[in-house]
This record gives C-alpha cells, sequence and structure tokens, in this order.
C-alpha cells in the first residue's frame, strides 16, 4: 500500500475539488435565501472537523472566513497552527465544563451555551485567560432541544429555558449573548423544527435585540433553515467531502 494512501490530496486536484464544492454549496445558499424572498444572505461556516489544517488553508485561500469544529483537542490544534490566517472559529460541539478553558482561547463564537453550569465555567475561563486581554467578548449562542419530546439537560436547553438562559449570558462579564443555534432532530420534519426556532429567535430577540444570530441547517436541511430565517448555516461533509480515513 502507498505510504500515503487514505490521506488527503493537497495538490491542484484537491483545491479544484474544495472549489467546485463551495461554489455549489454557496449556490445553494444564495438561491435557498431568494426562494424565500429573502435580501440578506446567510452566512457560511464550513465545518473541519476531521480534516487537516492543509485543507483548511485551501478553503481560507477560497475566501471562507468561518471555520466550525466540535472536539476541542483537534481545534486547539489547528487553531494554533492557523492563526495567522484571521480565520472566526466557531465551536459547535457539546462542551463540558472542564474544557471551557481551552476553548475560550482560540474560539471567537460557542454555539453549544445549554446550561447555566456552563455559562459560568465560560466566564471564569475568560475572566482568568491572559490570551483573551484586548479581544472581543467571546459570543455565546443558546443551544436548543427542538425535539418535542426532549427533557431538560439532554443535549440543548428547553424552549422554555431559553429566556432565562439567555439572561444569564448577557449578565456575565466577558460573554455577548450572541442568539441561537439547533440541529433538527433526527426522523424530524426540519421546516416545523426550524420555525420552532424561529419563534425562540422572536422570543429572545424581544428581550435581547441584539442576538440576531440564528445557527442552524446543515448539508441536509440547509433549505429548510433558510426558508426559518436562519443567519449562518454549517456545512461539512458537502464541501470536504467525507471524513479522512485513519489507517
Amino acid at each position: 500500500m502507498a505510504e500515503n494512501a487514505g490521506q488527503p490530496d493537497h495538490s491542484a486536484a484537491r483545491r479544484e475539488q474544495l472549489a467546485s464544492n463551495l461554489a455549489r454549496i454557496r449556490a445553494r445558499i444564495l438561491e435557498a435565501a431568494r426562494a424565500a424572498g429573502r435580501s440578506d444572505q446567510p452566512e457560511l461556516i464550513v465545518v473541519t472537523k476531521f480534516h487537516p489544517a492543509d485543507d483548511v488553508r485551501v478553503l481560507a485561500e477560497l475566501d471562507v472566513t468561518d471555520v466550525g469544529e466540535s472536539r476541542d483537542q483537534e481545534a486547539s490544534i489547528k487553531a494554533a497552527e492557523l492563526a495567522s490566517l484571521g480565520l472566526t472559529w466557531h465551536f459547535i460541539g457539546q462542551l463540558q465544563t472542564n474544557k471551557a478553558k481551552s476553548v475560550i482561547r482560540y474560539a471567537d463564537v460557542v454555539h453549544s451555551v445549554d446550561r447555566a453550569s456552563l455559562v459560568a465555567a465560560l466566564a471564569k475561563a475568560v475572566a482568568g485567560e491572559p490570551s483573551r486581554a484586548g479581544r472581543p467578548p467571546l459570543a455565546c449562542l443558546v443551544q436548543v432541544n427542538l425535539d418535542p419530546q426532549a427533557e431538560s439537560g439532554r443535549g440543548g436547553a428547553l424552549p422554555g429555558e431559553v429566556l432565562g438562559l439567555a439572561d444569564l449570558i448577557g449578565s456575565s462579564e466577558g460573554l455577548r449573548l450572541a442568539g441561537v443555534m439547533a440541529v433538527a432532530p433526527r426522523g424530524g420534519e426540519p421546516r416545523r423544527a426550524f420555525a420552532r426556532l424561529a419563534e425562540c429567535s422572536a422570543l429572545l430577540r424581544g428581550e435581547h435585540p441584539e442576538a440576531t444570530m440564528v445557527s442552524a441547517g446543515m448539508s441536509q436541511d440547509l433549505e429548510e433553515a433558510i426558508e426559518a430565517g436562519a443567519t449562518h448555516v454549517r456545512i461539512g461533509t458537502d464541501v470536504l467531502g467525507p471524513r479522512p480515513r485513519v489507517l
């Protein structure tokens, strides 16, 4: 077997592949916004987890400015290696409180804030991290669990918990309430799920007008998310392809 079998190809062919995939996704986003009658265009966050730093460099050359990661160990290494690119790093995965200190060193936005203990951990970590001096407050999104059968504390705040959690973020020094995030439940109807998220966002903006970000939609349901008002979509496989095979 060749020494580099299964490893990503960062030749001109790989760049061409990424450019083609990006063009298709950007066209889908634009068409979805037009179909929804929107004059604005949602922002693209390319989810780069499991893919190497070299891929992220190519994406930056192709005018990608926002990247998403969900595993702290992997993300922290990439962010340090690619610090000179000036990317905006989004942490989108479930976050344990004991990882807050690490995540806030590189993340500009945390999408998965779903409980009071995590708000406290993030605020404490930001306050104690010298490298954040001079940086903007950490943008935080309340992750909403859109499963109608969901129980409190299981992968996202319940809709009825959003305002209380938002108030806590908004009153925490070093943090900035940015909006809401959600994933459509598996096996459910994305349009209905994202309609519930739109309701949560509207209620949130009524109390916190500055919290306008709505992070929703992935490769399989970005059209439904954009129809419901998503301001940011998170796309991984349809841009980067399947994750590299580990030998």
